[in-house]
């Protein structure tokens, strides 16, 4: 049975700025609201709503208050370092709140959608949050957070998670809960690439993303790394900046970033990938079924978990920061790599929830 959407409801979506994962599978979502005729509006902030705003130039953008996210220098000092953020956060939280409820009457927002902005919820229209992490893995407070995490989604009309309900998936105990009374819907992994039969360009490819200064530790460590390599590179800095520059130094090609479709192309181009096992980028591999090797954002439990995960399950080898060197890329070939998947999102059923 079809259902009859009411024309032109308006949609408030809103990313997290932490790294580029959270605004880069918006991309997808926010796509599929303008082909089923609702009309987005989207809100973050940083380098989330610089990138979204290079995407979508002619879509109504706001800002959001940041949540200070820092990482430390030393990863065994993160979980502190976030905890010292608290305070930052939780008043950017109530203050995102305030922001949400003035502009659903300024803006006639009819909807919300959520990826894990904690205080972008309303009462007074259908709310949606976004997560893989029903479980935030944080060492030995896991339990701790991974309740608190599940308090505010209990907020929300639905929890939809990219990723699928049976195995195998992609985000094992990160996405799964064995008992719950969250209302939860599967929705499969979301991405913005598609395969393509291209010719090879490219030996190697290393993208970055992710919050400083782990971000440039990790862009300097690579630099003096890929001296020994003897294929051809492009590297993809993740620096979100007004212009886009290319730079070539020997084997290596430099971009500071690239928008959507310069990464489907370059992505479908190259060889192999090197990069974050941050869970966006891990979905993007599987759609194009790419053969990967990770380097976790040290201290970031969530990263550590899928690194483990995938290269247990023979998929995908991993180093941490500190240990890798350029010659860890030849474990490579005794991987499988990641599966290429076909998921057909039912938007249409999703978006139901905007309409009662």
């Amino acid at each position: 049975m079809s259902i009859e959407y009411t024309a032109n409801k308006t949609i408030l979506i809103t990313p997290l700025n932490w790294g580029l994962g959270h605004a880069t599978r918006c991309i997808p979502i926010i796509k599929a609201l303008q082909e089923n005729n609702y009309i987005p509006i989207i809100a973050s902030d940083g380098v989330a709503l610089a990138l979204l705003q290079k995407e979508f130039p002619y879509i109504q953008t706001l800002e959001l208050p940041s949540y200070h996210i820092e990482y430390a220098k030393n990863g065994k000092n993160f979980k502190w370092k976030l905890i010292k953020s608290l305070p930052k956060m939780i008043t950017a939280i109530l203050d995102e709140k305030k922001m949400v409820n003035s502009w659903i009457r300024k803006y006639d927002i009819d909807g919300i959608i959520s990826d894990n902005r904690l205080g972008v919820f309303s009462k007074k229209v259908p709310s949606v949050f976004i997560t893989h992490q029903l479980n935030v893995m944080t060492g030995n407070t896991t339990k701790f957070t991974s309740k608190c995490h599940q308090y505010f989604i209990k907020k929300y009309n639905e929890c939809w998670i990219p990723d699928t309900d049976e195995n195998p998936n992609l985000t094992g105990n990160l996405g799964h809960l064995k008992n719950s009374e969250l209302n939860l819907k599967y929705i499969g992994p979301l991405s913005r690439m598609r395969k393509k039969d291209t010719p090879k360009q490219y030996d190697l490819m290393i993208i970055l993303s992710g919050p400083e200064p782990q971000r440039t530790l990790l862009e300097e460590k690579l630099q003096k790394e890929i001296t020994r390599y003897r294929g051809e590179i492009v590297f993809v800095k993740g620096v979100v900046e007004k212009t886009q520059t290319k730079q070539q130094i020997k084997n290596v090609t430099y971009y500071n970033f690239m928008n959507t479709k310069q990464l489907e192309q370059t992505f479908n181009e190259s060889d192999l990938v090197l990069c974050r096992s941050g869970y966006t980028t891990v979905m993007d591999l599987a759609k194009l079924g790419k053969k990967a090797f990770f380097i976790p954002t040290p201290g970031q439990y969530e990263q550590e978990y899928l690194a483990v995960k995938l290269q247990e399950e023979q998929l995908v080898p991993y180093a941490t920061q500190n240990d890798f060197t350029i010659e860890d890329l030849s474990k490579v070939k005794s991987f499988k790599g990641l599966s290429l998947f076909e998921n057909k999102i039912d938007w249409d059923s999703l978006f139901t929830v905007f309409e009662k």
